[in-house]
């Protein structure tokens, strides 16, 4: 990444520099993590090497053919991947009783140790069926409302204790700065200020005012550390790769544009970290000592545990898992996401620690460090099994907690253009063509992590609203709403609205070196233009994209992000309920030739069709 990023506005910097002078100890509040370390130290004198090694141990469900193992190998902590479903299906009750079945299995065990069960709530309880969806985070940074990020972060929790599970991959605390990134998303902004604020209040709502709260999850804040800032470069496929590539900064530039959201998720409390896939100047962050034990855990005084990405160990080179585990255990690491080479994990640690290349301080360190979360959480509880609170199924997915999401989606909109007073719709309207891919389709309108990894098309996802369904709610019994999904047959209607955009997509395959709408949405916005009618464009990604075309053919142009389940928030601003009053999170581009662009380049090179903060209302 070019040294310019180093000009930074003096606000910024001032917040960076604050923020790395917290002192170690101060950062998890009142009552610090470490406060429970005279309840650990007991339990940690009882334990066998096994059954230290068995809690450092992350299995993925999928890969768990025996829920035995749970028990015969003292498993600390189990994972759903994004597509990790029960195998009696993803409906509420199935993963319920998986939760209760895996937990009773460690209950079995000589100590008693509950399982943490971590799954990726990223926007809500996403992987299950009937689950609020919340706008990515994109969006949510859109709206410049800590209190409203918080009020979804407690929300999401409560979805996730009815299944049981206390444990989310969320919040990511990047500050993406190339958005041809397939993550860009899940950043709440390209401003690494705006990302402290929500992401602190994002972990405040998830984790609540105490973790041994039964409506409480334990937060992660993730991907540490400059998972956002990777350079891009093109692969032997001839395609641009951003993910899980390197991050070639200096320790100032790291520290000014990607540390700062661990800084304020530290003070909040947060109890685990996930190191990240990417590296910093060729070294796997999951490797480094400097950043996990140095920066991380003895200069900003984190004091709970972290826990490596999906297979990551996999990574580190040379190559050789024993030798993987070596380096990033002794680098930090206390947690091991094996989801499904968890027994050679096991084997392979356990051979480490009696050849004297891992030292039995570092795995006390690591196992006291996720006891004392264990504690802090309240699962250690005698009195009160840790298994499912099934009076909690009532209120999920309740309408209470969609009027949530709606409120969150018509904040997150942004207002790009608005000519020929185009907008508010008139409810009173004759007739209203609605049309593009993206109108009538929860799945798009979700994006990934939804249901499934990578998402997918289609009405059935998942419970909700699709943008096409709340138009025609929110119109007069006198007016009539038609569609098509081209954009073919707008003749005569007094206005034609346009949902188009990105389809839905994840890490890995997110990745894109060409952000302009793709042909079939240049047509669908062409054919309501020819019919001579007023439009409306609604942009529906996960990131800004180069729009200039389509641009010019609206009247009005709003980006609604990647909105979740609650349609009705869209339609409540296109018909003037409510106000637009979104501001850009992101830099927008004219074109592919400016990337990366953002806010934290110099004001020079800072020409974008829409600045960071731009938002118009009426």
């Amino acid at each position: 990444m070019p040294t310019r990023l180093l000009r930074w506005p003096a606000a910024v910097l001032a917040a960076a520099v604050l923020s790395a002078l917290i002192p170690p100890g101060c950062a998890t509040g009142p009552k610090t993590l470490a406060s429970h370390d005279a309840q650990v130290k007991p339990i940690l004198a009882k334990m066998t090497l096994d059954e230290k090694i068995g809690q450092m141990t992350q299995p993925d469900l999928d890969y768990i053919n025996d829920p035995a193992d749970v028990t015969n190998l003292f498993i600390g902590s189990v994972l759903s991947g994004g597509s990790s479903d029960p195998k009696e299906g993803n409906s509420l009750q199935a993963w319920t009783d998986t939760y209760d079945r895996l937990q009773q299995q460690a209950l079995k065990t000589r100590l008693g140790i509950p399982i943490l069960y971590g799954v990726d709530a990223v926007h809500g309880h996403n992987n299950v069926l009937g689950a609020v969806i919340f706008p990515h985070n994109v969006g949510l940074g859109c709206t410049r409302n800590p209190a409203l990020v918080e009020k979804i972060g407690r929300v999401t929790a409560e979805e996730v204790r009815a299944t049981g599970i206390q444990w989310t991959f969320a919040p990511s605390v990047a500050a993406p700065q190339d958005i041809r990134w397939g993550r860009t998303y899940e950043g709440f902004s390209e401003d690494p200020v705006l990302v402290q604020q929500l992401g602190e209040a994002a972990t405040r709502g998830l984790q609540g005012p105490d973790l041994a709260s039964p409506l409480s999850v334990l937060a992660c804040a993730k991907h540490y550390v400059g998972d956002g800032g990777t350079t891009y470069v093109v692969g032997p496929d001839g395609k641009g790769h951003l993910d899980q590539g390197d991050t070639k900064v200096d320790e100032q530039t790291l520290r000014k544009i990607h540390l700062p959201g661990y800084v304020t998720t530290v003070k909040a409390g947060v109890g685990a970290i996930m190191p990240s896939y990417n590296s910093w100047n060729g070294v796997k962050a999951s490797a480094s000592r400097r950043l996990l034990t140095e920066i991380l855990k003895e200069e900003l005084g984190f004091q709970g545990f972290l826990i490596s990405d999906y297979n990551a160990l996999d990574q580190i080179k040379p190559g050789d898992f024993k030798t993987s585990i070596e380096i990033s255990i002794n680098a930090g690491m206390d947690m091991a996401m094996v989801p499904g080479s968890y027994k050679t994990f096991i084997s392979r640690l356990k051979e480490l620690v009696q050849e004297g290349r891992v030292p039995m301080s570092r795995i006390d360190d690591a196992v006291t460090r996720i006891l004392r979360v264990k504690f802090a959480m309240g699962l250690m509880d005698k009195s009160r099994p840790p298994l499912a609170d099934r009076s909690l199924h009532k209120s999920f997915g309740s309408p209470e907690r969609r009027q949530v999401a709606r409120q969150a989606v018509r904040e997150s909109l942004v207002l790009l253009k608005n000519e020929r007073q185009a907008l508010p719709v008139s409810k009173s309207a004759a007739r209203i063509h609605v049309a593009g891919k993206n109108a009538d389709d929860i799945g798009n309108q979700c994006g990934g992590w939804t249901i499934d990894w990578q998402g997918k098309s289609g009405p059935v996802t998942t419970g909700g609203t699709t943008i096409l369904a709340a138009i025609r709610s929110a119109v007069s019994s006198n007016t009539q709403v038609t569609f098509s999904k081209d954009g073919s047959g707008a003749q005569g209607a007094t206005l034609g609205i346009a949902v188009i955009g990105e389809l839905p997509y994840a890490e890995m395959h997110g990745d894109r070196s060409d952000l302009a709408l793709d042909k079939e949405d240049l047509s669908t916005v062409a054919n309501l233009k020819k019919a001579g009618i007023p439009v409306v464009a609604v942009l529906v990604s996960g990131r800004p994209m180069i729009i200039n075309e389509a641009l010019a053919q609206a009247d009005a142009f709003v980006a609604a992000w990647l909105p979740g389940t609650e349609g009705q928030g869209v339609s409540d601003v296109l018909f003037g309920d409510y106000k637009p009053t979104g501001k850009l999170s992101f830099s927008w581009p004219r074109s592919m030739d400016q990337l990366p662009l953002n806010v934290n380049l110099p004001a020079a090179g800072y020409d974008p069709l829409f600045k960071y903060g731009y938002g118009l209302s009426w």
